[in-house]
């Protein structure tokens, strides 16, 4: 776009706060052209405190954000939404300028609680005004009815806050095949597609096409990956980043293209540096 965000910290150093704010809105709004942005997940840090995730992807220059509620996790939790929806609500208000687009969800809760955990988490995101939620499928060998059931009651609740869900693509989930994915969304009116290619990669799919889910997905979460690792160093996987985006642009995908790129157990890995180099490189198809 030929414009930075290195470039707004100058101009709010030169000319002041107030010009600051024109700067950084036309920044986004030059970002958003196309209706597509990019984002990066809090996930990346899992290990890290919600707030100090939040800081990282700030100093790494991101400007909007999935934020993870997990239960086995240390930022946010489904139980903690309940359990105090308004403490929820201001800590995914404290963002640090960034701009949340979207929750990941992983819910454990037995029985009525999963549901009701789940309608809390709707309604944090439809007062931080977010409008998608990425779930994850069931496990393999869970009845296909039975997954049909779960999906719908979520997709149920959801939409009463107005909300979307896109059940992520996963090995070892019943999505990890696209053509069963495309029939859970087929069978569950509103249910739409999380879109992880390197799960389609590095999987039992071995990087065959999966074409035809492009028109139900609702949220993408992205690394570089071979057909032998999951996550690599950017540029040396097999993710075609570029045909990606022209896809994606045929079915007038108009959301986030989200970095979700964990840290990896290898001394050479520069995780901050990885998450850089794949934010420019997504931002440079936009």
């Amino acid at each position: 776009m030929g414009v930075s965000y290195r470039r707004s910290r100058a101009t709010r150093q030169e000319f002041g706060p107030r010009t600051c704010l024109v700067a950084v809105a036309f920044i986004l709004s030059a970002k958003r052209r196309n209706g597509v942005f990019v984002a990066a997940s809090t996930e990346c840090f899992p290990d890290l405190p919600l707030d100090v995730a939040l800081g990282r992807l700030v100093d790494l220059e991101f400007t909007s954000v999935e934020i993870g509620i997990r239960e086995d996790g240390v930022q946010l939790k489904p139980s903690q939404v309940l359990a105090d929806l308004d403490a929820a609500i201001l800590a995914c208000r404290e963002t640090h300028r960034l701009t949340p687009v979207a929750y990941a969800v992983d819910l454990d809760a037995p029985g009525d609680l999963y549901y009701e955990q789940f309608a809390a988490c709707c309604r944090l995101a439809k007062a931080t005004k977010v409008y998608t939620i990425a779930i994850r499928g069931a496990e393999l060998g869970t009845p296909f009815n039975a997954e049909v059931e779960r999906l719908r009651e979520l997709v149920r609740i959801a939409s009463l806050e107005g909300l979307l869900v896109g059940v992520k693509n996963e090995v070892g989930r019943v999505t990890q095949d696209p053509d069963t994915a495309v029939v859970l969304c087929d069978n569950v009116k509103g249910l739409g597609i999380t879109l992880d290619p390197s799960h389609y990669i590095c999987g039992p799919h071995k990087g065959a096409s999966y074409d035809h889910i492009m028109k139900y997905v609702y949220h993408v979460q992205l690394r570089d990956t071979t057909k032998d690792k999951l996550q690599v160093r950017v540029g040396q996987g097999d993710i075609e980043y570029g045909r990606l985006a022209t896809q994606l642009n045929k079915v007038n995908y108009q959301r986030a293209l989200c970095v979700h790129m964990a840290a990896m157990d290898d001394p050479t890995f520069d995780h901050l540096s990885e998450m850089r180099k794949l934010r420019l490189l997504l931002e440079s198809l936009l």
